[in-house]
Protein backbone atom coordinates (compact mmCIF):
# COMPACT_ATOMS: atom_id res chain seq x y z
CA UNK A 1 0.00 0.00 0.00
CA UNK A 2 0.97 3.46 -0.46
CA UNK A 3 0.67 6.82 0.77
CA UNK A 4 -2.46 7.22 -1.58
CA UNK A 5 -3.92 3.99 -1.55
CA UNK A 6 -3.80 4.85 2.81
CA UNK A 7 -4.88 8.22 2.19
CA UNK A 8 -7.96 6.81 0.21
CA UNK A 9 -9.01 4.62 3.16
CA UNK A 10 -8.69 7.07 6.19
CA UNK A 11 -10.00 10.58 4.26
CA UNK A 12 -13.47 9.31 4.33
CA UNK A 13 -13.57 8.06 7.86
CA UNK A 14 -11.76 11.06 9.54
CA UNK A 15 -14.30 13.35 8.33
CA UNK A 16 -16.74 11.19 9.60
CA UNK A 17 -15.45 10.94 12.87
CA UNK A 18 -15.40 14.84 12.35
CA UNK A 19 -18.47 15.49 11.52
CA UNK A 20 -20.74 12.97 13.90
CA UNK A 21 -17.77 12.59 16.51
CA UNK A 22 -19.47 9.77 18.69
CA UNK A 23 -19.39 7.33 15.16
CA UNK A 24 -15.83 6.99 16.43
CA UNK A 25 -16.13 5.24 19.86
CA UNK A 26 -16.24 2.03 19.22
CA UNK A 27 -16.39 -0.58 22.11
CA UNK A 28 -14.11 -3.57 21.28
CA UNK A 29 -14.61 -7.23 23.28
CA UNK A 30 -12.57 -9.99 24.12
CA UNK A 31 -14.28 -13.03 26.20
CA UNK A 32 -12.53 -16.43 28.04
CA UNK A 33 -14.28 -19.49 29.12
CA UNK A 34 -12.72 -21.46 31.72
CA UNK A 35 -11.66 -24.56 30.56
CA UNK A 36 -10.01 -27.93 32.31
CA UNK A 37 -6.57 -27.69 33.36
CA UNK A 38 -6.70 -24.07 34.82
CA UNK A 39 -6.85 -22.97 31.52
CA UNK A 40 -9.43 -20.96 29.47
CA UNK A 41 -10.01 -20.49 25.61
CA UNK A 42 -10.18 -16.86 24.77
CA UNK A 43 -12.19 -15.81 21.57
CA UNK A 44 -9.98 -13.63 19.38
CA UNK A 45 -11.76 -12.68 16.44
CA UNK A 46 -9.42 -14.84 13.97
CA UNK A 47 -8.91 -18.13 16.05
CA UNK A 48 -9.74 -19.50 19.45
CA UNK A 49 -6.72 -19.44 21.31
CA UNK A 50 -6.16 -21.65 25.00
CA UNK A 51 -4.60 -19.32 27.98
CA UNK A 52 -3.13 -20.86 30.88
CA UNK A 53 -0.60 -19.84 33.70
CA UNK A 54 2.95 -19.04 32.45
CA UNK A 55 5.57 -22.21 33.34
CA UNK A 56 6.81 -19.40 36.21
CA UNK A 57 3.01 -20.31 38.21
CA UNK A 58 2.63 -23.61 37.62
CA UNK A 59 2.03 -24.08 34.27
CA UNK A 60 3.21 -26.34 31.73
CA UNK A 61 3.91 -23.89 28.97
CA UNK A 62 1.63 -25.57 26.48
CA UNK A 63 -0.92 -22.94 26.71
CA UNK A 64 -0.48 -19.11 25.66
CA UNK A 65 0.07 -16.88 28.97
CA UNK A 66 -1.57 -13.89 28.75
CA UNK A 67 1.47 -11.77 30.10
CA UNK A 68 2.85 -13.04 26.71
CA UNK A 69 -0.43 -12.08 25.11
CA UNK A 70 0.16 -8.57 26.33
CA UNK A 71 3.49 -8.40 24.77
CA UNK A 72 2.27 -9.42 21.69
CA UNK A 73 -0.70 -7.22 21.60
CA UNK A 74 2.29 -4.15 22.11
CA UNK A 75 4.33 -5.59 19.47
CA UNK A 76 1.70 -5.65 16.63
CA UNK A 77 -0.20 -2.72 17.79
CA UNK A 78 3.49 -1.06 17.40
CA UNK A 79 4.06 -3.12 14.02
CA UNK A 80 0.52 -1.97 12.25
CA UNK A 81 1.44 1.44 13.42
CA UNK A 82 4.83 2.00 12.79
CA UNK A 83 4.11 0.13 9.20
CA UNK A 84 0.71 2.76 8.41
CA UNK A 85 3.18 5.90 9.78
CA UNK A 86 6.07 4.92 7.55
CA UNK A 87 3.49 4.63 4.52
CA UNK A 88 1.78 8.00 5.06
CA UNK A 89 4.86 9.93 5.73
CA UNK A 90 6.78 8.45 2.75
CA UNK A 91 9.58 6.11 4.90
CA UNK A 92 10.90 3.24 3.13
CA UNK A 93 11.25 0.60 5.56
CA UNK A 94 12.97 -2.33 3.87
CA UNK A 95 12.73 -4.61 6.51
CA UNK A 96 11.16 -3.85 10.25
CA UNK A 97 10.59 -5.81 13.15
CA UNK A 98 9.06 -4.43 16.70
CA UNK A 99 10.32 -6.74 19.92
CA UNK A 100 8.07 -6.22 23.45
CA UNK A 101 9.50 -7.33 26.64
CA UNK A 102 8.29 -7.36 30.13
CA UNK A 103 10.13 -8.09 33.69
CA UNK A 104 7.48 -9.82 35.61
CA UNK A 105 8.42 -10.87 39.58
CA UNK A 106 6.37 -13.99 40.29
CA UNK A 107 6.57 -13.56 43.60
CA UNK A 108 3.91 -10.85 43.04
CA UNK A 109 1.50 -13.45 41.56
CA UNK A 110 2.13 -16.95 43.32
CA UNK A 111 1.51 -14.24 46.96
CA UNK A 112 4.95 -15.25 48.05
CA UNK A 113 6.11 -11.44 48.57
CA UNK A 114 3.41 -8.43 49.41
CA UNK A 115 6.31 -6.32 48.10
CA UNK A 116 6.55 -7.79 44.69
CA UNK A 117 4.02 -6.07 42.55
CA UNK A 118 1.61 -8.43 40.38
CA UNK A 119 2.22 -7.33 36.76
CA UNK A 120 5.23 -5.91 35.11
CA UNK A 121 7.70 -4.15 36.85
CA UNK A 122 8.86 -2.38 33.04
CA UNK A 123 8.29 -3.11 29.64
CA UNK A 124 10.60 -2.41 26.98
CA UNK A 125 9.97 -1.17 23.20
CA UNK A 126 12.48 -1.86 20.72
CA UNK A 127 12.39 -0.73 16.86
CA UNK A 128 14.82 -2.40 14.42
CA UNK A 129 14.50 -0.91 10.85
CA UNK A 130 15.86 -0.97 7.54
CA UNK A 131 15.89 1.78 6.25
CA UNK A 132 17.60 5.04 4.36
CA UNK A 133 15.80 7.37 5.85
CA UNK A 134 17.31 10.18 7.75
CA UNK A 135 17.67 10.45 11.82
CA UNK A 136 15.21 12.69 11.52
CA UNK A 137 12.74 10.79 9.97
CA UNK A 138 13.33 8.08 12.08
CA UNK A 139 12.68 10.25 15.15
CA UNK A 140 9.41 11.16 13.54
CA UNK A 141 8.59 7.79 12.49
CA UNK A 142 9.05 6.65 15.93
CA UNK A 143 7.41 9.31 17.84
CA UNK A 144 4.18 9.16 15.43
CA UNK A 145 4.33 5.66 15.82
CA UNK A 146 4.03 6.14 19.90
CA UNK A 147 0.99 8.74 19.36
CA UNK A 148 -0.79 6.41 17.63
CA UNK A 149 0.06 3.29 19.25
CA UNK A 150 -3.55 2.20 21.17
CA UNK A 151 -1.93 -0.51 23.24
CA UNK A 152 1.47 1.88 23.72
CA UNK A 153 -0.97 4.34 25.05
CA UNK A 154 -3.25 2.70 26.84
CA UNK A 155 -0.25 0.74 28.76
CA UNK A 156 1.44 4.21 29.56
CA UNK A 157 -1.41 6.23 30.71
CA UNK A 158 -3.57 4.64 33.81
CA UNK A 159 -6.74 4.26 32.82
CA UNK A 160 -9.92 2.45 35.43
CA UNK A 161 -11.26 -0.47 34.58
CA UNK A 162 -15.04 -1.22 35.65
CA UNK A 163 -15.40 -4.73 36.91
CA UNK A 164 -18.97 -6.42 36.72
CA UNK A 165 -20.42 -9.44 38.32
CA UNK A 166 -23.44 -11.63 36.94
CA UNK A 167 -24.24 -14.55 39.54
CA UNK A 168 -26.54 -17.43 38.20
CA UNK A 169 -27.68 -20.44 40.23
CA UNK A 170 -25.98 -23.66 39.99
Amino acid sequence: MNKDELRKLQTPLKQKYKENPGSATITLKAKSVLDENLTCKVETGKAMVEAGLHPATGGDGLSACSGDMLLEALAACAGVTLNAVATAIDVDLRHAEVHAEGDLDFRGTLGVSKEAPVGFKNIRLYYDLETDASDEQIDTLLKLTERYCVVYQTLRTPLSIEVNRTIKPA
